[in-house]
């Protein structure tokens, strides 16, 4: 996966097979995009990336929630079929306007959600408002897509961690995504030029006509391996396996707009919600 870093220093040891090369390749789609994506809203987490985001029924005076990784947790990767929720967190981020400058430090009040089975996300409740956040830091909250995203959508994927942006296409979906220990299920495959590394785990995933977040970066192939750490496979409804050296992977975020109730509370019980349960 794109691993999450302990600093800065070790990071460029960690990129392997998936770093950036020294010219970025050209995106296929060169059109300019309906909507400007920066970094405004996105978040630096101690060793991963994450954004501030709403979905399309939260309220102003709604607690604001950050979106990451499971395996960018604080506490570690979570095991196959563990499932974290309503857990005490006083994480910080470090939130980012457009231009990529840090205006603040939020904090977490607790993780809503996290898990590495199905999906490979967390959802940690700020102490914050979305109001509040857009009054003292002029930040709004991304919103997250409540459709599936469709093959050949012009997406980036907005790093907080390392102010970066990368540029690419939605290429298409696995069945099954296996890595390590876990499985992850619809995963979303990038074109090449989406050549993430480490410390981008947790990043939004921006569809650039409607500036809505459609996934979260996680992972990516790195040396060819088949089905192992920071060597994803796809597996398909068949059962045959296949191995992209250097091509990168995100989970959907529409699976999460049904389970998020009033008050942002994330609620599994909620009709069309699929997220697992612990």
């Amino acid at each position: 996966m794109n691993k999450p870093l302990a600093g800065a220093v070790f990071a460029l040891l960690l990129t392997g097979a998936a770093a950036a090369p020294a010219v970025a390749q050209t995106p296929r789609d060169t059109a300019a995009p309906a909507v400007a994506v920066n970094f405004a809203g996105t978040v630096a987490l101690s060793n991963c990336s994450g954004s501030v985001v709403r979905v399309p029924n939260s309220l102003p005076s709604d607690p604001a929630l950050v979106l990451s990784n499971g395996h960018c947790l604080e506490s570690g990767m979570p095991a196959a079929g563990q499932v974290i929720k309503d857990k005490a967190s006083s994480r910080s981020f470090s939130l980012l306007n457009a231009s990529g400058t840090k205006v603040a430090t939020l904090r977490a009040s607790k993780i809503s959600y996290a898990t590495m089975t199905d999906t490979d996300i967390s959802i940690y409740q700020l102490t914050k408002t979305y109001a509040q956040i857009s009054s003292q830091y002029g930040i709004n909250a991304l919103t997250l897509n409540d459709a599936h995203p469709v093959q050949g959508t012009a997406i980036k994927v907005v790093s907080g961690y390392w102010k970066r942006t990368y540029s690419c296409n939605v290429d298409g979906f696995s069945y099954l995504l296996k890595e390590g220990e876990w499985t992850w299920k619809d995963s979303l495959r990038y074109t090449s030029s989406c050549n993430t590394i480490g410390g981008t785990s947790g990043s939004p995933v921006i569809d650039t006509t409607t500036g809505k977040v459609v996934a979260v970066n996680n992972t990516g192939n790195e040396d060819g391996g088949r089905c192992t750490l920071n060597n994803p496979c796809e597996v398909d409804q068949s059962g045959a396996v296949t191995v992209r050296q250097g091509i990168n992977y995100a989970q959907q975020t529409y699976i999460v707009v049904p389970c998020v109730g009033p008050g942002n509370k994330i609620d599994l019980t909620r009709a069309g919600c699929t997220l697992p349960k612990p």
